[in-house]
């Protein structure tokens, strides 16, 4: 009888011990993951910075006027705040090449009855403006705003800006004198 509980007692002892070993290794596996705790908890911002909540305030007061500037600009319902949100998204989303997440927002989009021809229409105003310098980070997102905002929109002419004389001063030097023409053979 002593031996079966002894065998008993070495089979308990082994399943805690591999159940042990394997709760070690995850929780060593979840610490490796994470990285410095204390390295993580020095880069974050304090949580009650002025500088934080005065630039939210300013972020959040002018997504609420660009929503009101568009409402005041545009007749209907793409002149809606919920129209306004999701149809710009569209764009940015088309103009980025990420054409799933873009068609999901237009089926949401939709079915809040916003226009499709607006966002046609917007996007089209973006592609005819050209590229967008990505060191610029809010280049992208006012220029889509813009479009949202006035679909004719139309890009400043490079042509014209390189005709006015303040774009091409004068030479300093003038161009050199033509050669006389040669006279003529006399006709025999």
């Amino acid at each position: 009888m002593r031996r079966m509980l002894f065998g008993f007692e070495k089979a308990l002892l082994r399943g805690f011990a591999v159940s042990g070993f394997a709760l070690l290794f995850s929780i060593g596996g979840a610490i490796a993951q994470s990285g410095d705790l204390r390295a993580q908890d020095q880069n974050k911002p304090a949580a009650g910075s002025a500088t934080n909540g005065a630039d939210g305030a300013k972020d959040s007061q002018r997504k609420t006027d660009e929503f009101v500037e568009a409402a005041r600009v545009i007749d209907g319902p793409a002149g809606n705040p919920e129209c306004v949100w999701l149809g710009r998204r569209v764009v940015l989303l088309m103009w980025r090449d990420d054409l799933d997440t873009a068609f999901r927002h237009l089926d949401l989009y939709d079915r809040f009855g916003c226009p499709g021809g607006h966002v046609q229409a917007a996007f089209r105003c973006l592609v005819r403006f050209g590229p967008i310098d990505p060191k610029a980070p809010d280049a992208l997102s006012g220029r889509v705003h813009t479009c949202w905002i006035n679909p004719d929109a139309q890009p400043s002419e490079p042509g014209a800006e390189a005709s006015s004389p303040a774009a091409n001063p004068a030479p300093a030097t003038p161009p050199p004198p033509k050669p006389a023409p040669a006279p003529a053979a006399p006709k025999k």
